[in-house]
């Protein structure tokens, strides 16, 4: 194996290296995502009708379209300073293994006790709940990566937490569900009898596995209902994407550090959370016509929204309790199949990677549950880190772009989001070498018939 001995295996950056400030693309982008609509009032949404559901300070980066750089709170950077800065990691020994001339670096965010990249954001809306005085804090989580970050986030400010968990990874993924608790959050398996909307959607969907549309509609309930609590949410919304801006404002600090250019910039995408991060400063870059890159988001095939869905308005969530976002959606009703990518299994996209992806800005594939597997798998063999089912699909398509590589000669260099671990997801695998799992993929009528229920808005 060809080691180049002047860029490491591992690339760190020092502690006064790591961003002070958060980066929100928004102010660069020439087209601002769609505002979200009041479904009661037919409106764009306004700071109060949001703030009875989020924190207040969350509301004003929520709505914030033009402040490029907002600081960093030093108490939140101070937490971030347990775990970050994260490395960037050189795959040397896949390359040697795909026998490919790219050179492939994957950012790796499993370097903490949530196992994820979610504690990059817990950390910060946990923050601005206690500074808010709040009780608690009620969320939704699918594979229960965000859960596992938000409970440990509000176990470190004294915050009750209370999470409902997709059925079906609630059952999948019992050792998450005990992570949560042993951080001290209450954790209810979604839809469940203790909301009017939970029952609302067992009587219509009995024995549903559950959705993520469906545990959102749960939590905002909860946190409505609840003196003294709000909503916060680990995907999908702008102040997300601004606080995971860290990984790639890193990601790009270590690749200046050794004067390293990407071509290809790769991330799984459900939400839009980890991919929206990543590629944060690199689109910044694009936006402003500084540079270029080819940023590629990868999906699940059983729940395509940005390959497959609409462009449309569509509420957030299965209850239709939450505003309306113009999104890459297969419509808030959709179940998707009880696969193993939990946290991709979000019926719509980001505004902010919706728009982008509408005006040309990324690209987007899909990968097939068996296939994310394999890759995961290869990936373990030869880089020691067993990936989460989630973070495998941008490993797939990395590997599939290395192989292109190989065919055609080219120097490419990829980098790629490796958003956790999967030492939680071993009934996933277990499956997987038992050739129990298979790869549904919705048709073309089933998704016609969720698009027929998409709200009349335009815009």
């Amino acid at each position: 194996m060809s080691i180049n001995k002047e860029i490491p295996y591992k690339i760190y950056l020092n502690e006064d290296e790591m961003p002070r400030a958060w980066y929100n693309v928004r102010a660069d982008m020439k087209n601002k995502p769609a505002p979200l609509i009041n479904p009661g009032t037919g409106k764009p949404v306004t700071a109060a009708d949001l703030e009875p559901v989020f924190c207040s300070e969350l509301v004003k980066q929520e709505l914030d379209n033009d402040t490029a750089f907002i600081p960093i709170p030093e108490d939140i950077f101070n937490f971030y300073r347990m775990y970050r800065p994260s490395p960037l990691v050189r795959a040397y020994c896949l390359e040697e293994k795909l026998q490919t001339p790219a050179k492939i670096y994957y950012k790796f965010e499993g370097n903490n006790t949530s196992g994820s990249h979610k504690l990059n954001s817990a950390i910060a809306q946990a923050y601005y709940a206690k500074k808010q005085g709040l009780k608690g804090v009620t969320t939704e989580t699918g594979a229960g990566q965000w859960g596992t970050a938000l409970s440990m986030a509000c176990s470190y400010f004294d915050l009750d937490c209370r999470v409902y968990m997709v059925k079906v990874s609630y059952e999948q993924k019992p050792f998450r569900r005990e992570v949560m608790r042993t951080y001290g959050a209450s954790v209810t398996p979604s839809p469940s009898e203790t909301t009017n909307i939970g029952r609302k959607i067992l009587q219509e969907h009995p024995g549903t596995t559950g959705s993520l549309g469906c545990a959102i509609s749960e939590a905002v309930e909860a946190a409505v209902s609840s003196e003294g609590y709000r909503y916060v949410l680990g995907s999908v919304l702008n102040q997300v994407l601004l606080h995971q801006s860290v990984i790639g404002l890193e990601t790009k600090a270590a690749l200046d550090k050794y004067d390293i250019k990407p071509d290809i910039i790769i991330g799984c995408a459900g939400g839009g959370s980890n991919l929206g991060g990543l590629i944060a400063p690199f689109m910044g870059e694009k936006l402003r016509g500084e540079a270029d890159y080819r940023i590629i988001a990868v999906e699940p095939a059983s729940c395509p929204s940005l390959t497959r869905g609409k462009f449309a308005y569509d509420f957030a969530d299965t209850g239709k309790v939450c505003p309306m976002a113009k999104m890459y959606t297969l419509g808030c009703d959709f179940i998707p199949a009880p696969n193993h990518a939990g946290c991709l299994r979000y019926h719509g996209m980001s505004t902010i990677l919706s728009q982008l992806y509408h005006d040309g800005y990324m690209e987007a594939t899909t990968a097939v549950q068996t296939d994310v597997f394999k890759a995961a798998e290869q990936f373990a063999r030869v880089e020691g880190i067993l990936p989460a089912p989630e973070s495998s699909h941008a490993i797939k398509a990395a590997i599939d772009e290395a192989l292109k590589c190989k065919e055609t000669g080219e120097e490419k260099t990829i980098v790629f989001g490796l958003t956790g671990t999967g030492y939680f997801d071993l009934v996933a695998y277990e499956k997987f070498h038992n050739g129990e799992m298979d790869d549904y993929i919705p048709s073309d009528e089933e998704l016609e018939a969720y698009f027929a229920k998409l709200p009349n808005v335009e815009g």
